[in-house]
């Protein structure tokens, strides 16, 4: 059996450019790869076009908040990178949750925590029920 020479489909700029972004991103190329499925989904039993619609805004719907949140993890990169290039001296720091979570649920903070002023803090969980 003769082996036939087949010669790749040749790709253009844009193209290149798209698949490299989107090899930067699994998680968008994943729900891109998602969508094409549905759309030439060819095995199984055939689908309405009212599921497959569903399936598809349900699909779009997820690209949408995967790609917010890729723009906002880049956008919240870019402004610290701009504030220490502005300021060596700032710091980013983390949200306490464990305090919130105590607050929240009723309970006092552990004594490894910082705590603000005790007396603001004795209102609270009355108040919360």
């Amino acid at each position: 059996m003769k082996s036939k020479n087949v010669s790749p489909i040749p790709v253009s700029q844009s193209e290149a450019q798209l698949f490299d972004r989107l090899r930067q991103h699994p998680e968008m190329m994943e729900r891109v790869q998602s969508i094409l499925d549905i759309a030439y989904h060819t095995e199984g039993p055939l689908k309405s076009a009212d599921q497959v619609e569903e399936l598809l805004i349900q699909e779009m719907r997820r690209l949408g908040n995967t790609s917010m949140h890729q723009w906002a993890t880049q956008a919240e990169q870019r402004v610290s990178r701009e504030l220490k290039v502005q300021d060596a001296t700032v710091r980013s720091r983390k949200k306490n949750a464990e305090v919130v979570l105590c607050l929240w649920l009723g309970g006092r903070g552990r004594p490894n925590l910082a705590q603000p002023n005790p007396e603001l803090l004795a209102p609270l969980p009355q108040r919360l029920g």
